[in-house]
């Protein structure tokens, strides 16, 4: 399976994201799956149209990447991804509501 592992961004989370998406694409590789790294900055949406992957695991952390943004491009791309969906990710971002 061809595995899209988005990382880094741009939240104040970045180094800790990078950190696990190292860590997922290590786990993927060794299960033999083909890993594509893929740092989420402005290009990410051309870079996943270029890649087509089967699916993207989300190893970013904070906003953009927790609150629902991500999923909500990701499943307007037709990408399956890891984690919860868009709703779910919004309301679970938002710890006041």
């Amino acid at each position: 399976m061809r595995v899209a592992v988005l990382k880094g961004g741009r939240s104040l989370e970045r180094v800790v994201s990078l950190q696990s998406g190292a860590r997922v694409e290590d786990a993927a590789g060794a299960l033999g799956h083909e890993v594509v790294p893929i740092d989420a900055d402005e290009q990410l949406v051309a870079r996943l149209r270029e890649e087509r992957p089967d699916v993207a695991f989300i190893a970013l952390h904070g906003p953009g990447g927790e609150d629902g943004s991500m999923q909500g491009a990701l499943q307007a791309l037709g990408i399956a991804y890891t984690g919860s969906r868009v709703l779910g990710s919004a309301l679970a971002m938002d710890k006041l509501r």
